[in-house]
């Protein structure tokens, strides 16, 4: 008995070890240039079924950037981590149908992680899902006004991988499959944050879906690493 208690306390002493050698990758994404005007989604106003849930004129979202040109929409991920996902057991990760667009538009998630689509809005929309990497299954499910969500998910990494809706032409989101958890979105502020990152040297990238994509080489350890990256408007 004594044994097995002390190799309980070992073993836990060791995991919280880990646990604090861990650490936090941080930083900033910033837009240099100016990016293209976006483009009014006449197609969604003048839909007499969609246009009625917008207030205005709808618009394109390939740049959302902010006042001091923080740049949301980036997929930033660890490179050369692979093998880790716990996307089995993971929280799934929900888009929603609001006005006849896929809110959010840009995400990320770990292989074998369900995405649940919702549709809240009054009219049918189709998820139609267009992978380019093979074991990634294409799919395509038409979904009913304020219908029963929609659970997909997908065993290979890939970037950006492609869902619309055939129904509204216009509708498109892209979400990053990785197969670990060491990634994240930047937000509207274009900070971003990578949580429990073992220690060590590491290539973080930054992807785009218009500016492209950017690499640094860091070192990772205990507490907070900063990393900011550059991308500029094409």
């Amino acid at each position: 008995m004594k044994k097995t208690s002390s190799l309980i306390i070992v073993a836990g002493i060791v995991a919280a070890l880990q646990g604090i050698r861990a650490g936090d990758i941080t930083g900033t994404i910033t837009l240099k240039g100016t990016p293209p005007a976006e483009k009014e989604i006449t197609p969604l106003k003048d839909d007499a079924n969609c246009g009625k849930l917008q207030s205005t004129v709808p618009t394109t979202h390939f740049y959302v950037a902010g006042p001091k040109a923080q740049l949301a929409d980036v997929i930033v991920s660890v490179v050369g981590i692979s093998g880790q996902s716990k996307g089995a057991s993971a929280q799934p990760l929900v888009i929603d149908q609001k006005g006849c667009e896929y809110t959010p538009q840009i995400q990320a998630v770990q292989t074998d992680q369900k995405i649940m689509i919702k549709n809240s809005d009054p009219v049918l929309h189709n998820i139609h899902t267009l992978p380019a990497v093979a074991g990634n299954s294409e799919k395509n499910q038409a979904q009913a006004p304020n219908g029963p969500d929609l659970t997909f998910s997908f065993a290979k990494p890939e970037p950006f991988l492609k869902f619309k809706c055939d129904v509204h032409p216009w509708m498109f989101a892209w979400i990053s499959v990785f197969d670990h958890p060491f990634f994240a979105v930047s937000g509207k502020d274009g900070t971003f944050k990578i949580a429990n990152v073992p220690p060590g040297k590491y290539k973080i990238q930054a992807a785009h879906r218009k500016a492209g994509t950017t690499t640094q080489d860091i070192e990772v350890k205990e507490g907070e690493t900063k990393v900011d990256f550059t991308l500029e408007a094409k």
